[in-house]
């Protein structure tokens, strides 16, 4: 490892000896020349189970207990952490801040606490077999939860709060949970993430209205990011963001209410929609 306790002087100003002592890092060529293919990667043998809100929160216990009984036995094969989406109750919630006139940055502080709240009830269900509930801003802690056995549940809205950049249009957050969940995969250096919604997967146009729509089993994202549906099962950001993503190699998005395919998918099975980087 190299050691970075050199000093010189010379120009009035004492720096510590580094490639970078002496560059802006927003100058584009300082940022091109730091690209590395050996980014350590924390927990690359965890895969992140993302849960709908709309789609499997809100249909109540017919699909989520269910489905907490399937993630009770997987997790006695699979590292895993769980993320949950908001539901209807942030739809509500966000209603009641637009008329209010709240910015964006609170719109969605009050998301991320919609979501919270389904954190709580999934917890419920599975805290006999070791879960529990990773507080937003102890993030750190959750390598020590899985070494522990425990089984993580993290909400899924970005960690912006109040700092949720201003969106193009209007002031809801463009930033979705999503998009959320797939920060956490990247940045703990996950290879894959799979997606639990009430749909088979990815379709060309959305099945509910459109009888006709085409079902796409398998993709590969450059093939996804030419011809991007105008509906889509998952964030729009998401996809943006893995273009230039280091670590997830695989999103899939599976129907948990079909019993069993979430087990299938973690056992490495082409259920549902593999879209694969």
């Amino acid at each position: 490892m190299k050691a970075f306790n050199a000093l010189l002087t010379g120009d009035g100003r004492t720096h510590i000896a580094s490639k970078l002592m002496r560059e802006s890092l927003v100058d584009r060529r300082t940022v091109a020349a730091t690209a590395s293919e050996h980014e350590f990667r924390i927990l690359p043998d965890v895969t992140l189970v993302g849960l709908g809100g709309h789609s499997i929160f809100d249909r109540g216990k017919e699909a989520l207990v269910p489905l907490a009984n399937e993630l009770a036995a997987i997790r006695k094969h699979h590292k895993l952490v769980l993320g949950v989406g908001g539901g209807t109750r942030v739809r509500h919630t966000v209603a009641i801040a637009l008329d209010l006139g709240l910015p964006t940055g609170g719109i969605a502080q009050l998301v991320g606490a919609m979501e919270e709240a389904n954190a709580v009830f999934l917890n419920a269900l599975l805290a006999k077999h070791g879960s529990i509930v990773m507080q937003r801003e102890h993030f750190w802690e959750l390598p020590l939860y899985l070494e522990g056995g425990m089984l993580p549940i993290v909400i899924s809205i970005p960690p912006y709060h109040f700092w949720e950049p201003p969106p193009e249009n209007g002031p809801l957050p463009a930033h979705g949970s999503d998009f959320g969940l797939f920060i956490h995969a990247e940045v703990l250096g996950m290879e894959r993430i799979i997606f639990v919604k009430d749909e088979d997967g990815l379709y060309d146009r959305d099945p509910k209205s459109n009888e006709n729509a085409r079902f796409i089993p398998h993709i590969r994202l450059d093939e996804l990011l030419a011809n991007m549906p105008q509906e889509l099962i998952l964030d729009r950001q998401l996809f943006e963001a893995w273009r230039t993503a280091r670590h997830v190699r695989k999103v899939q998005i599976v129907n948990g209410l079909r019993r069993g395919e979430l087990t299938r998918a973690l056992a490495g099975e082409p259920c549902g929609t593999v879209i694969e980087k």
